[in-house]
């Protein structure tokens, strides 16, 4: 047998379950760290309940995706994850999952490494939504998510100062509803309405295109040129608002 019959033969069980994302279907990767509990909490000394450290780790994450050669135009991360929505027209690597999801976990694994000094791992999973309203709402759940995460970590990590152990705070705070973790919180002086935007709504990355200044090479002539850049965005806004910016994001795009 040959190497062409032999790669023939074989090459099918790499190639028999490959699945493909259907044509104008809207994509997004949500990518998790796997383990960044105990990475967080026992490996490495991370401030908590929120880290500035590791956020510009996985802000700079964020923006190697968006630059390592798919078409992506909106991304989103809180805590250890990270949503990336694809241009809906990206066709790379046939839009196989299998190579979508392995390339995107191993690129952010590989990025996230390098900046910590040590071997972190993220998993990906891709999202098929069918239109426009289904992409807003996936990145409104990830919004309330950032916002309930945070809401429970400042309350979890005041019990545990106080001298609670894991154990206690998780379950005094078993059970309690969205106000009254408010109110935990504000008996200790912390108004979770003044806490910085981008612990409760997350961080987004975008491109943004911009005019810049130029000479023509050929005439030395002044010229405007249009350029990309990537907008880090801290500030979002929430419910109404957020959809609204996403719509107007989507519609330019």
């Amino acid at each position: 047998m040959n190497f062409d019959e032999l790669d023939q033969k074989m090459r099918v069980y790499e190639t028999a379950a490959d699945t493909c994302v259907l044509p104008d279907m809207y994509m997004v990767a949500r990518l998790d760290g796997r383990g960044f509990t105990r990475l967080t909490k026992e490996v490495c000394a991370f401030e908590r309940p929120f880290d500035a450290q590791f956020r510009d780790m996985m802000v700079r994450t964020t923006k190697a995706l968006l630059s390592c050669g798919f078409r992506i135009v909106y991304a989103f991360t809180e805590s250890d994850e990270i949503s990336l929505l694809f241009d809906r027209e990206e066709q790379l690597f046939g839009r196989k999952l299998r190579k979508l999801n392995s390339l995107l976990a191993g690129e952010a694994s590989a990025q996230f490494s390098l900046q910590l000094g040590q071997v972190a791992t993220f998993d990906c999973r891709i999202s098929q939504l069918p239109n426009q309203d289904r992409v807003i709402d996936y990145f409104r759940w990830r919004s309330a998510d950032a916002a309930r995460n945070a809401l429970n970590a400042h309350c979890y990590w005041c019990l545990r100062k106080e001298g609670r152990d894991a154990r206690q705070a998780t379950q005094e705070l078993s059970g309690l509803t969205f106000g009254q973790k408010n109110e935990l919180l504000f008996q200790r002086g912390i108004n979770f309405n003044d806490l910085p935007a981008r612990q409760k709504q997350g961080i987004a990355v975008y491109w943004e295109e911009f005019d810049k200044p130029a000479v023509n090479p050929l005439t030395g002539e002044a010229v405007v040129a249009l350029r990309r850049r990537l907008i880090v965005n801290d500030q979002l806004p929430r419910k109404t608002e957020y959809t609204e910016f996403l719509t107007q994001l989507l519609d330019a795009s």
